[in-house]
Parts: C-alpha cells; sequence; structure tokens
C-alpha cells in the first residue's frame, strides 16, 4: 500500500456504526459543528462524507469524520505558514490515474458521469480539489518527520524478543516484466485535434474568447483547465521535454504557440511571465482517442509476440528491447520498477500497489504463475493514455511471516513508521494546545481518537 493509500485509510478507516443522532444533528438544515482555527467545518460537510463512504468508516461518523476533518485543517494550515505545496503536475498525475481507473471500472465516460450524477469537468474539479488537499497534507506530514531516522540495531531490538506468530505478515509480492504498445493512432484524429488547436489560436489571435476560457471549456488537463489552463512556475526539468522546449522559447507574453505533441496529448501554449530558470505559462491538451480497431491490431500483434516468446524464439528481455514503446521499462529489461513515496526504488509490488499502478495489470498478473506470459490486454497508462500489454511474471513471494534477513527492509520500515507516529501525535497534542477550537455540545460526547480537542 502506498504512502498516500494509507494517508487515505488513516483518514477514513473501518466499518460503518450508525449512530442515534441527537435532535440537533438530525433537525437542523446546516450548522456549524467545529471550528478549528479560522475554519468551520459544517454538517452537510460531515453528511457528505459520511454518505460518500458509506460502510467503510470505524466508529461514529459523527465523531470519526469531524475529527478527521479537523486534523486535516490543522495539516493544510501548518502547510500554508511552511510554504508546502504541490504542483499541479503532480496532483494532475493523481487525478488522471483515478479518473482513468474510474472510467474503466464504470465502464465509459458516459456510464461515470450518470453513476456519479455529475459532468466530467466537475467530476475533474472534485478530484483535483480531493487530490490536491490529500497530497499537500502528505507532504506536511513528510516534512515533519524528515528528521526520524532508525538504526539497524533499533530494527533488531524491536523484533527481538517478538513471538513468532507476532512478527509481521508479509503479503504477497510479485515481480513483473512488461512489453507495451503503443495502438497506431488514425492520421484522422491526429489531424482533428490539431484542427482544433489551430482554431483555438484563431480566436485567440481575433480577440472573440480568451485563452483562459478556451482551456477551461476544452483542456483535458484537470488541475491546469480549472485555472483557465494556467500553471505555476515550473523548470524545464518538471515538464514533459518536448512541451519544455516551446514554452522555454516563447518570447511574447500572451502569444500562442505552435502546436505541441508531448506524451500526454498535444497542446497549445501561452507565455504568461518568466523568471530565472522557470516559466509560467496556459495550455491546452486534447488527448488523441485511439480508435478500437487500432487497439485490436496492437492486441494482434502482442499476441503474436507472446507466441514467439513462449515457443523460446525470442526472449522475453529481448522482445522488450526490440518492440515494446514503454521508454521506462524497455531499458530495464521490461520490470517495472516500485518507487515508494519516500523514493525506496525496488522491483517488488504488493497487489495493491500494483492495482495503484493499474487494475487491470494487476487483475492480469494475479492468475499468472511463475514465468508465465499474459494475454494481451488493453490498459491506461501513468500519462493517462490507452495503451496495450503483455505481462511475465517474473517472481512470486507468497504471504508469510517477516524475517530479519529477507526482509529487513520492510521491518526497517515498520519501525521507522512508529517512531514517525509518535512525532506526529506529538505535533497534533501541541496543536491541539495552540489552536482555537470550538465543538457544538451535541457533538461533543465522543471518544475521539487524539483526546485534547475538548479543554
Amino acid at each position: 500500500m502506498s504512502a498516500i493509500n494509507k494517508l487515505l485509510c488513516f483518514l477514513l478507516i473501518g466499518v460503518l456504526v450508525e449512530p442515534a443522532r441527537t435532535k440537533a444533528q438530525t433537525n437542523a438544515i446546516d450548522e456549524v459543528v467545529w471550528v478549528v482555527g479560522d475554519e468551520a467545518i459544517l454538517r452537510s460537510d460531515v453528511e457528505k462524507t459520511r454518505l460518500d463512504f458509506g460502510g467503510s468508516l470505524n466508529g461514529n461518523p459523527y465523531c470519526v469524520i469531524p475529527e478527521q476533518m479537523a486534523i486535516q485543517k490543522l495539516f493544510l494550515h501548518q502547510a500554508i505558514i511552511d510554504s508546502v505545496e504541490v504542483d499541479d503536475a503532480t496532483i494532475n498525475r493523481y487525478v488522471e490515474q483515478d479518473l482513468n481507473e474510474r472510467i474503466l471500472t464504470a465502464g465509459s465516460r458516459e456510464k461515470l458521469e450518470e453513476y456519479m450524477r455529475m459532468s466530467m469537468s466537475m467530476i475533474r474539479e472534485a478530484l483535483y480539489d480531493k487530490w490536491r488537499n490529500d497530497l499537500v497534507v502528505h507532504s506536511m506530514r513528510e516534512k515533519l518527520t524528515e528528521d526520524v531516522k532508525v538504526t539497524p540495531s533499533e530494527v533488531r531490538r524491536h523484533f527481538k524478543d517478538l513471538p513468532e506468530d507476532s512478527l509481521p505478515l508479509i503479503p504477497t509480492q510479485v515481480e513483473v516484466q512488461l512489453l507495451v504498445l503503443q495502438p497506431r493512432i488514425a492520421q484522422e484524429e491526429i489531424d482533428r485535434l490539431k484542427e482544433e488547436l489551430r482554431d483555438y489560436t484563431e480566436r485567440v489571435n481575433s480577440g472573440t474568447t480568451s485563452f483562459s476560457t478556451l482551456a477551461r471549456l476544452y483542456s483535458e488537463d484537470p488541475g491546469s483547465a480549472r485555472q483557465g489552463g494556467e500553471m505555476p512556475y515550473m523548470g524545464k526539468g518538471e515538464l514533459d521535454p518536448a512541451f519544455a522546449n516551446v514554452a522555454f522559447s516563447l518570447t511574447e507574453p500572451n502569444k500562442v504557440s505552435k502546436i505541441v505533441q508531448s506524451e500526454f496529448g498535444y497542446h497549445v501554449i501561452q507565455l504568461i511571465d518568466k523568471r530565472g530558470d522557470k516559466v509560467k505559462c496556459r495550455h491546452i491538451l486534447r488527448r488523441p482517442k485511439v480508435a478500437d480497431a487500432d487497439v485490436d491490431t496492437a492486441l494482434a500483434h502482442l499476441d503474436s509476440i507472446a507466441e514467439d516468446i513462449r515457443r523460446q524464439k525470442i526472449s522475453f528481455e529481448n522482445a522488450v528491447l526490440y518492440a515494446s514503446d514503454d521508454k521506462d521499462t524497455r531499458n530495464n529489461h521490461g520490470i517495472l520498477t516500485n518507487t515508494k513515496d519516500n523514493y525506496e526504488r525496488t522491483t517488488r509490488f504488493e497487489m495493491s500497489e500494483l492495482s495503484a499502478v493499474s487494475s487491470e495489470l494487476a487483475r492480469t498478473v494475479a492468475s499468472l504463475e511463475i514465468g508465465e506470459i499474459s494475454q494481451p490486454f488493453k490498459m491506461i497508462n501513468s500519462k493517462g493514455a490507452t495503451v496495450c500489454a503483455i505481462a511475465r511474471l517474473k517472481n512470486r513471494l507468497n504471504t508469510h511471516r517477516a524475517s530479519i534477513t529477507e526482509d529487513f527492509q520492510i521491518m526497517r520500515n515498520i519501525v521507522l513508521e512508529r517512531k514517525k507516529q509518535e512525532v506526529i501525535l506529538d505535533w497534533i497534542k501541541e496543536k491541539q494546545k495552540n489552536t482555537y477550537i470550538r465543538i457544538n455540545e451535541d457533538w461533543s460526547n465522543c471518544e475521539f481518537q487524539y483526546p485534547g480537542w475538548i479543554k
């Protein structure tokens, strides 16, 4: 489980127990139930979260939810003080991954809109706000605990006297190789997108429509679209190389660039400002749609490659080298790398972590034996593009009790996480003492996770 998923589980975990509500909770149209600093928590906020998460809350939701909202507000307020921010590119990456997984689960964009009773732009906006807050809170927690360290002797000492049945249970982990093909995108589709982008440029240049308005209406970059296409100041290394080359070549503010193709799709860019080695600009992103026939062609090609590998005409590693379109794995024998939120890199994935990469990939790998090649399948990659792939299960380590020799890094992380939680607990206690907190009397009769809210 990634640190982000752990954070989400930290905020909302367990099983819902429906309480008997007070008269104030039942009858009020809306009311302020908590005040943390100068931030209010409304009854409607609590109700919305309760309905959204259904049966996934542990304990009385009218105690659990506002307390976790209050904790989040403490972190967000501290993040403002410490100037802790998360760039739009990072937020958008999580938004796109989340949105694409939801679309795959629902079956189509239209079905997702119908299920959520929201337009796609509204869904993107809601996901952007959710991920921005989650990532800022996560970054703030990391900043508070960045100096926490553990030594090997602390790890050995922590687990030395534990009976075997008390040692951590390590979930099944897998090592996976991927060979990825990008389905052909019809020239007609590329021409259609370019014509739309040229039309946007003409409308901006003629003064009939502003770039910001067009970005809000048509851009498929959810984070910047809601800001009129505006991105924060960014350095070259933070941007796609093709995008960066054009953005940094612009010299006249408000002039619209030529059409740029990046790993994310096709863009037009408008310069806002340059500051040192950073640039601030607006952009409109359009993603080409892949025709079903071209997906089928890519799947058929992969089927042929997989059969050659099974017949030992070519190794999986060589097939990746010569045929894969995925630059992240092509030069690594196809091996998928798991980069943890603490920047630890490993080739091992728990199945939940693999699901975060792609639910379709996780489902495919779950049924494979070691050394087996999968059937071709379609998935959404980290850039939000539809790709086709075959997977090979390189290794599987089944669920087992942790061993200091085999699982030292995992055991070290357990001890490290406990030390970090102690730091966070002490920080929350201190913030409770120094922050104005008021809780509506009808909402105060709770066994809170963190005592100290009521003074």
